[in-house]
């Protein structure tokens, strides 16, 4: 068996074209342009990196970006005051702020400042708790995305058995949540699951969310299972040169795409999915702020 691969590349610009004929909708009949703020503090290379294609793909959906960069010794108090004008600004309906925080910032006090109907990341306390208890929330974006490449693969998710490895809450949890709001049988495994290759096994879908790389091996894998891979690793590269890496995930794509019926390569796969869901979350936000309906196949 050789696995479909799935292209979560190609899926995430389908997203991305969804929101910008949205946006487009919003301007043309309601003047309104959504706006999303992202607030780096210090100067971390991948953070950097990352905020400025979030900017840049913001921009080319037609969404105004807003960015706040920070020295890496930015006072919390003053944190939390630009947290909270963007909180109040009608202009705004997404806040962003890139994690990790610097140490001496309190990183749960900081995420919960932010309004919970503009926590476009989805990791405020009372989108956690809404999304546990299957309402209406902002839902985090890698999972979200998972979700999306999921019922696109599968069609219905319903009576399926699903392990989620990994219980962090940015994907874990979330991500069990969301498979158990499709009426999945799901699963949690983690550093002190017994037999989690036995357990991995019983599992229709397969999620690897634990940060360590080529963790999960084909042999880990029922036939002909779906496997979700979120991990992002960067290993050393011998074979490019002296001090080369190369990123892979959580899961061995070689040997677990000779069992699994479908697998997501990385890079590729889910990455592209995060920042595509961002702005779908940023646009759902706009119309939830303005009354006004929510976009199709871009939320939960």
């Amino acid at each position: 068996m050789t696995a479909e691969i799935i292209d979560g590349k190609a899926f995430a610009g389908i997203v991305r074209e969804k929101v910008a004929a949205h946006v487009a909708r919003l301007q043309a009949d309601h003047g309104i342009k959504p706006g999303l703020a992202v607030v780096l503090v210090g100067e971390d290379p991948a953070s950097q990196v990352y905020v400025r294609n979030k900017g840049k793909q913001t921009v080319e959906v037609g969404m105004t970006s807003v960015e706040h960069r920070l020295p890496a010794d930015t006072p919390q108090d003053a944190l939390l005051t630009l947290i909270q004008e963007l909180n109040t600004d009608p202009a705004i309906h997404g806040i962003l702020c890139q994690l990790p925080l610097p140490d001496h910032l309190d990183e749960d006090l900081v995420i919960n400042a932010i309004a919970p109907e503009k926590d476009v990341d989805g990791f405020h306390i009372s989108n956690v708790g809404l999304l546990g208890t299957g309402q209406k929330s902002m839902v985090p974006c890698t999972p979200l995305g998972c979700l999306m490449l999921l019922r696109d693969r599968l069609g219905s998710l319903s009576g399926l058995n699903a392990v989620v490895v990994g219980r962090s809450n940015i994907v874990g949890k979330p991500m069990a949540n969301l498979l158990l709001r499709d009426s999945c049988t799901v699963t949690i495994a983690h550093s002190r699951t017994r037999d989690i290759e036995a357990l991995c096994r019983t599992a229709d879908i397969l999620v690897a969310a634990v940060g360590r790389p080529q963790m999960v091996t084909g042999d880990w894998i029922k036939p002909g299972a779906t496997v979700i891979d979120v991990g992002i690793n960067r290993i050393p590269a011998p074979e490019k040169g002296e001090g080369k890496t190369r990123l892979v995930g959580d899961v061995d794509f070689d040997s677990a795409s000779a069992v699994a019926g479908a697998i997501t390569p990385v890079p590729g796969g889910v990455g592209p999915m995060t920042i595509a869901c961002l702005l779908a979350n940023t646009v759902t936000a706009c119309c939830r702020a303005n009354g006004l309906p929510e976009p199709e196949g871009l939320t939960v």
